[in-house]
């Protein structure tokens, strides 16, 4: 064995037809054998494997010239000059890069290149190791389906005539704008999921995917051409993490990744200017050539140093990279976008079918494709510029305040909700209905996609404005979308349209007399809105169990009840939700006083707004108190007025099992009704304080707690309640590792 191990022998391919006339000796390279070494990481201790203490050293422009030369030759490829070579200069061997390249049989297709057949295309790829320094991160819908505050640049395709090449161009406002979203695809990446321990472990194991892009800047600012990572962002996010250390932050590591990848090298001074991606380019060498040094370094003694393990254990990547691309007959996008869709089925392949994204990631991934198809073959009611206009408005090229211009009618009002409005009406008339159904069947490979399905792959579309502010219950409002949202039968109706206006109450009277467009309105704008403030969610067993819905059912069953012609407080519910909905906070109902106090988001504390509950003998139609404070709308109201009749129904058959044969609840029955009925007490309680502070703040020189005897009292009530709390405290689970689902969520829907 140790005789096997003193040397290895590299491949050379100096007999395949196309090669270059002079023949390569063969390199003969001593093969160290590889460490296991325990590294502190952090608190814990990570043991590397297989490390060595040899880097490659960096390619030579007479190597890169030869792959560049072997990639243009080759008639199953299709990139421009400047694409092979960003290739050949992230490729940490462009000899054997080469060698994939060259036909092995002349006249024939028989090559080295991977080839993938996909809808409407076949792709070729090479496999290759590459330098970490020259993959910049691509888009994606893991991190595509979040609303973060850079906006993704556009997207074009790359043609040769009228052929398309593997390659696609990113076009941003400016230079500020690459960085910036650079930096925040790498921190949202990193906040979501890493892998900094079994790389610094193992180094990137799973090749990522890749391909050529070309930066393209609306500033007048020249191209820069780098290769772009579709698949295993997360991979190279973590890389860099490795690289960064330990202690770094997910922010310090995504500056330190943008501080390299657009490192520039100075012009010389009288020399002549070179292009700006060339520049870049040598900057990246440079910050390459700068880490080989520090793990040389490090690797000169007894003991390789920490940092010379972590250069070695991330410098180097895996990738498949994308070279070429082939149009089949009868496809249905046109050559610009064909290679942009046949990346993302791939990438769709592998996240929908086996190692699945989440299923609002595979929704956006789906329906966003889906639209684009339908973009690109047309329909007969739409113009093409209209088409595109609804596309850029869906994946956020567009703003939510240019639904006016998009849909060519001033009277919409700009807001997040109105966007919901029209996207959903359009997306469900006949003529885009059926091709998004079908396209989007072909693309998930099923056989049919019912109106629940389509409603999940609505769902993140609609919601994007508010994703970041609403993030603590978006969760309950994507499972709701699955379980039908919005589409109920008349909203899929034709004949409607959506009636504009910037106060949902007037179209109360219009859909009690049986107007369809005001009745479809109102369903679909309060439906969004109480979806997306989880005032309608997904009916489990659990809910129904503990009394927080009358009944179970599906989501657009509920949305269809309320907005029947015959509901008057369903349709004032749906009105007041719309107009008290609010894209950058949660309302109080959302959550428990305890869930709003354990704050995970960036929302203010206290600043919430609140749906109300419904009395139609009121003159604004809003249910008070004793105290006329607003009572609050809850799920129960909600589902019971969506359907009266069998709300009283199962209130009548509940009562009867509790006093069936004169027997009464159970003792555990008991305390959990008591403990309810405690908890919402104290939510009054609650907001009684708070609306004493609010009116404190308006009466002058009046105290909101009166005198200081008046207070003495309520203060030594509230210090009695308290010590009672405390001194009848259960035992604490967590001394068991067990963890227990929020007030009002059930198990099951957390799954």
């Amino acid at each position: 064995m140790d005789e096997e191990l003193q040397g290895l022998q590299y491949p050379h391919f100096s007999d395949a037809v196309g090669a270059d006339e002079v023949e390569e000796p063969t390199v003969t390279v001593r093969l160290d054998p590889a460490e296991t070494i325990p590294v502190v990481w952090g608190a814990s201790e990570v043991t590397v494997t297989g490390f060595e203490r040899v880097m490659p050293e960096q390619s030579s422009a007479g190597e890169r010239a030869k792959a560049v030369r072997a990639g243009e030759r080759n008639p199953y490829t299709r990139l421009s000059d400047d694409a092979w070579h960003a290739v050949a200069r992230a490729v940490v061997h462009p000899e054997a890069l080469a060698g994939q390249l060259r036909l092995q049989q002349a006249g024939s297709a028989a090559s080295m290149l991977v080839e993938e057949h996909v809808d409407g295309a076949t792709l070729r790829s090479v496999h290759a190791r590459v330098w970490l320094t020259e993959l910049f991160p691509g888009l994606q819908p893991r991190t595509g389906q979040e609303h973060l505050p850079t906006a993704d640049p556009d997207v074009l395709g790359v043609l040769d005539g009228e052929s398309p090449q593997a390659a696609v161009r990113y076009r941003y406002r400016d230079r500020s704008h690459l960085r910036d979203h650079i930096l925040q695809t790498f921190e949202a990446t990193l906040r979501i999921n890493r892998y900094d321990e079994s790389i610094l472990a193992r180094r990137v194991t799973r090749a990522v995917i890749a391909h050529p892009v070309v930066f393209e800047f609306e500033d007048g600012t020249e191209p820069v051409h780098a290769l772009a990572v579709r698949d295993g962002i997360t991979r190279l996010a973590s890389a860099w993490k490795v690289l960064a250390g330990a202690s770094a932050s997910s922010v310090e590591v995504a500056q330190q990744a943008v501080r390299l990848l657009l490192a520039e090298r100075p012009q010389r001074r009288g020399a002549a200017e070179r292009p700006l991606s060339q520049r870049m380019a040598q900057g990246r060498e440079d910050v390459l050539a700068e880490l080989r040094g520090e793990f040389l370094k490090g690797v000169a003694g007894e003991q390789p140093s920490a940092r010379a393990i972590q250069i070695g254990q991330a410098s180097v990547l895996p990738a498949q990279i994308a070279v070429g691309v082939e149009a089949h007959r009868g496809g249905s996008l046109r050559g610009a976008d064909l290679f942009d869709d046949a990346v993302r089925s791939i990438l769709a392949s592998v996240h929908v079918e086996f190692k699945a994204w989440d299923p609002s990631a595979q929704n956006v991934e789906v329906g966003t494709r889906a639209l684009k198809r339908v973009v690109q073959t047309g329909v007969d009611d739409w113009e093409t510029d209209e088409l595109q206009g609804l596309y850029d408005l869906v994946v956020g090229r567009k703003s939510f305040s240019s639904t006016p211009d998009v849909f060519r009618d001033d009277r919409i009002p700009g807001t997040p909700l109105w966007r919901a409005v029209y996207i959903v009406h359009s997306l469900t008339r006949e003529s885009l209905f059926e091709p998004l159904k079908r396209y989007a069947k072909e693309i998930k490979g099923d056989k049919r996609m019912g109106d629940k399905g389509f409603a999940g792959l609505l769902g993140p579309m609609v919601d994007l404005p508010w994703r970041a502010a609403k993030q603590r219950v978006l969760k309950q409002a994507r499972n709701a979308w699955q379980n039908g949202g919005v589409l109920c039968p008349d909203v899929l109706r034709d004949g409607w349209v959506p009636t504009p206006t910037a106060d949902f109450t007037t179209l109360v009277d219009r859909a009690l007399v049986g107007d369809i467009s005001a009745r479809n309105t109102l369903a679909v704008a309060g439906g969004v809105a109480l979806i997306a403030d989880k005032l309608i969610a997904r009916n489990v067993g659990s809910a129904v169990a503990a009394n927080i819905v009358p009944f179970r059912a599906d989501v657009h069953k509920i949305v269809g009840g309320l907005s029947q012609a015959d509901n008057e407080k369903g349709l004032w519910i749906l009105a007041l939700a719309a107009n008290a909905f609010d894209a950058g906070r949660l309302p109080l109902n959302s959550l428990t006083e305890k869930q709003f106090e354990k704050q995970h988001d960036d929302t203010v504390p206290g600043d919430h707004y609140e749906l109300v509950s419904v009395d139609l003998d009121a003159p604004d139609r809003v249910r008070r108190d004793s105290a006329d404070a607003a009572e609050p709308l809850t799920q129960y109201e909600v589902v019971a007025t969506s359907d009266p009749q069998l709300a009283a129904q199962m209130e009548g058959e509940r009562r009867a099992s509790d006093n069936e044969l004169g027997r009464e609840k159970s003792i555990p029955e008991q305390l959990a009704d008591e403990r309810r009925s405690f908890e919402s007490r104290l939510d009054l309680t609650m907001r009684s304080l708070e609306r004493l502070m609010t009116l404190g703040g308006e009466s002058g020189t009046l105290h909101p707690m009166g005198s200081y005897e008046e207070w003495v009292k309520l203060h030594s009530r509230a210090i009695d309640l308290q010590n009672v709390l405390y001194n009848c405290a259960p035992e604490d689970p967590s001394e068991e590792g067990d963890e227990w689902p929020e007030d009002g969520e059930s198990e099951e829907e957390e799954e």
